[in-house]
């Protein structure tokens, strides 16, 4: 699917009718979610390391998509109250991506590296 389209048919889920501003209602609900749906990913990742000592089972991977899914969202949610279509964030993190593997900087620590 589109990032674009994406964004705009997940737009049809916001039950905020302010779209803009960094302190919009809607705005502070979706970082707020997004911190907590992406820890639900991590917490069903932990269990399948701690409970089945690392074995992904096919209801565990439909389960973290899930997840991941509402992370999506939230993402979407948020580009678009900063006004931002998905697309150019996306096509701005394989920039960045690409010009750190060019430089060696791949890892390590730092937004700026």
């Amino acid at each position: 699917m589109d990032f674009d389209k994406y964004q705009k048919d997940a737009a049809l889920y916001d039950r905020f009718t302010e779209t803009e501003g960094m302190m919009a209602p809607g705005m502070l609900e979706k970082v707020l979610g997004l911190t907590g749906e992406a820890g639900e990913v991590a917490d069903k990742v932990k269990k399948v390391i701690r409970d089945k000592n690392g074995e992904l089972s096919e209801e565990d991977r439909e389960g973290i998509a899930k997840e991941l899914g509402d992370v999506l969202w939230y993402i979407a949610g948020i580009s678009r109250y900063l006004g931002l279509p998905m697309s150019e964030v996306a096509k701005k993190n394989i920039a960045k991506l690409d010009s750190r593997m060019k430089r060696g900087k791949i890892g390590g620590e730092g937004d700026n590296r």
